[in-house]
């Protein structure tokens, strides 16, 4: 079969919040989730950088590890991995064939039909019960409390941030997109949350943790000191643990970092064996594609997927530390359903700098370049911004600007289509 022909037929947005598929789903299966050690990820921003330090940790301990993840990078596979080996096509084409039956009889009794991510968090589960995985590291798709994968009743729930974005679902106050965050507080389990700077919000964490018998771990600024960082690492305290360090870029990760050493330390009071130096370890090398990624040395180019104010905020305090008295040159694609008047207001603030605004590789979902060029021009009178397509903008760093630092920032998505721009022109040269 032609596996993502089939994918492809599948609703691939959010709908009417239900986990009514969910349900169906693992009913059918006799309940594998429940058979799972789950490590439950849902935040704003962060969730893929705890999900692969917890997964190294983990992995470095000797346990066998399940990893569900969004968006991939590259390669669809990259969203189910098991020891952070991708499930293969052969994999997904049986698991499809399991499920075709139990998918049309959904759909023939109800009228909202499965949706692309509900399949994948079934395969996705299914996948990690059949392997016998050890733990499962599983990323929340958008939101929490309605998110296909809060079907799970996970050993520890961890929230990593809670700030504006998926707005028109998640509601349009940090409160209710918290409470929507806090959906995969479980009853009698336990959560980790970074204390944030709005009291409500904290306010909220606590309640709805109390409500439910719900241990919360608390992480709060003065937990975290002691901080220095240089070209290659970022290194703090963590409470009793000294000089951590951290190859991931960008002071809002030694946040990160901190939320999983609290994991690792919660699961080791639960008597799984974790020592100091796998944590170490496995947070040292871990390794984020698409969160402040170099990808190219000559030239210099830096890949973020930042997309929310929040996190286009980490990524400008970031560039100040790394790349401050640099030339830069930013290339620009945002998906159409983002915020992107936010965004380049946020990036614009950088007066002295080169913009490159495009259409992302699909025109259909991303904001076209010339409104960003028109939203831009309302935020600075610079004549250093320019509209390209993705490829041309690229090949214009790559020969006119090869002595400035770019700056690739908006999206995940183009992400394989510059990865495979840089590898075509090294082939060619």
């Amino acid at each position: 079969m032609n596996v993502q022909e089939y994918l492809s037929t599948f609703y691939n947005r959010t709908k009417n919040p239900t986990l009514k598929a969910m349900e169906y789903f693992m009913n059918e299966f006799e309940h594998p989730e429940k058979n799972l050690k789950i490590i439950h990820i849902a935040g704003t921003n962060g969730k893929g950088s705890c999900t692969e330090m917890i997964t190294n940790i983990l992995l470095n301990s000797g346990y066998k590890v399940g990893k569900f993840m969004s968006p991939h990078l590259i390669d669809y596979n990259e969203r189910i991995s098991i020891n952070n080996k991708n499930i293969t096509d052969e994999e997904i084409e049986k698991l499809i064939k399991k499920l075709m039956p139990k998918v049309d009889k959904y759909n023939s009794l109800n009228n909202s039909k499965i949706t692309l991510f509900e399949l994948e968090t079934t395969m996705a589960i299914l996948h990690f019960y059949k392997n016998n995985c050890d733990f499962v590291v599983l990323e929340t798709g958008l939101g929490g409390l309605y998110d296909c994968t809060n079907i799970v009743n996970p050993i520890l729930s961890i929230i990593t941030s809670i700030g504006y974005d998926h707005m028109n679902i998640l509601g349009n106050t940090l409160l209710e997109i918290a409470e929507q965050k806090a959906g995969i507080i479980k009853e009698n389990s336990e959560t980790i949350f970074v204390e944030q700077e709005e009291k409500e919000v904290n306010d909220k964490i606590k309640e709805i943790c109390s409500n439910k018998s719900n241990i919360l771990h608390l992480i709060k600024k003065e937990d975290i000191f002691n901080y220095d960082y240089d070209e290659d690492f970022q290194k703090f305290n963590y409470r009793n643990y000294k000089n951590i360090l951290i190859n991931l870029k960008g002071k809002k990760q030694i946040y990160n970092a901190s939320i999983c050493i609290e994991c690792a330390e919660i699961l080791r009071n639960k008597s799984y064996k974790i020592s100091e130096k796998e944590i170490r370890d496995g947070l040292k090398a871990t390794i984020h594609k698409g969160r402040f990624e170099k990808i190219s040395n000559h030239p210099l180019i830096i890949y973020d997927g930042a997309h929310n104010k929040p996190a286009i905020e980490n990524f400008i305090n970031s560039v100040k530390m790394y790349y401050d008295n640099q030339d830069k040159v930013y290339i620009i694609s945002i998906l159409n359903l983002k915020d992107y008047k936010t965004i380049l207001k946020e990036l614009l603030k950088d007066k002295k700098s080169i913009f490159i605004f495009t259409d992302g590789n699909d025109k259909k979902i991303y904001v076209s370049k010339e409104e960003l060029y028109n939203e831009a021009k309302k935020h600075t009178n610079s004549k250093s911004l320019y509209m390209y397509e993705l490829e041309k903008a690229l090949a214009l760093v790559k020969k006119k600007y090869k002595n400035c630092v770019t700056f690739i920032v908006g999206s995940f998505y183009i992400y394989g289509t510059v990865i495979k721009n840089l590898k075509d022109d090294l082939i060619e040269k």
